[in-house]
């Protein structure tokens, strides 16, 4: 998955990284709340872990414009000093998903961000998926529509089901390129995705008749929408 963090600490920045990658997540971290807006909107993350105590914007502030800025709904940690009950309360109704109170204790907060995660993303951990027309088998790689097997890649495959994992979110270049390559978008041919989403579109048969469409969003990435 990919993680984004801020916290104006570097310390923890750093431990919250690597806490992440024990656990086989990509952690994206910024030292400055206006530095995390300005790549939500260019970028695409599947769980927020937010400070509390923040320069030029408070963590609540953050979690406000987080919200409001994005269509897809993804949990959010905060991060805080703070143990009160009425600080939970506001968290909680600002829309953060979990709190955990500070010094970080590694161990907790993995635990934290992958129960938020199997609880935001629960198709991960499935033998089979069913969409409409369409059946995947994660084990075997395999994908099925209308009961008759697709001649698919390995990449296309995942590309494919990641797609299908999150239809109706708008998911960037850059983490489509990271969730399936894992690598950086300047270590991939730049017509490489384009050619896999192609093949996918075409060989798959998204339409709006077979219930799924798949949209290119200038300047952003890609979009399965539901029909």
């Amino acid at each position: 998955m990919r993680i984004a963090a801020v916290d104006d600490n570097l310390d923890e920045l750093k431990l919250i990284k690597e806490s992440m990658a024990l656990i086989h997540h990509e952690c994206h971290i910024f030292d400055n709340p206006k530095k995390l807006l300005s790549e939500f909107e260019r970028e695409s993350f599947d769980l927020l872990i937010l400070d509390w105590e923040l320069p030029h914007m408070s963590g609540p502030e953050v979690l406000t414009s987080v919200r409001s800025m994005m269509q897809e709904r993804i949990p959010v940690l905060m991060l805080t000093n703070r143990n009160e009950e009425v600080d939970i309360v506001q968290a909680l109704s600002l829309g953060a998903d979990d709190f955990m109170s500070k010094p970080i204790r590694v161990n907790e907060l993995m635990a934290r961000v992958n129960a938020l995660l199997r609880r935001t993303y629960q198709t991960q951990d499935k033998p089979e998926l069913v969409f409409g027309k369409y059946r995947f088998i994660p084990l075997t790689q395999k994908i099925e529509f209308d009961n008759q097997s697709i001649v698919i890649k390995t990449k296309e495959f995942e590309l494919a089901i990641l797609l299908f994992r999150n239809v109706g979110r708008l998911l960037s270049r850059q983490y489509l390129k990271e969730q399936v390559w894992g690598i950086k978008s300047t270590e991939l041919n730049s017509r490489s995705l384009d050619t896999h989403i192609s093949s996918i579109r075409n060989k798959l048969s998204l339409s709006a008749s077979n219930g799924y469409r798949l949209i290119s969003v200038y300047g952003f990435g890609y979009r399965l929408e539901a029909v």
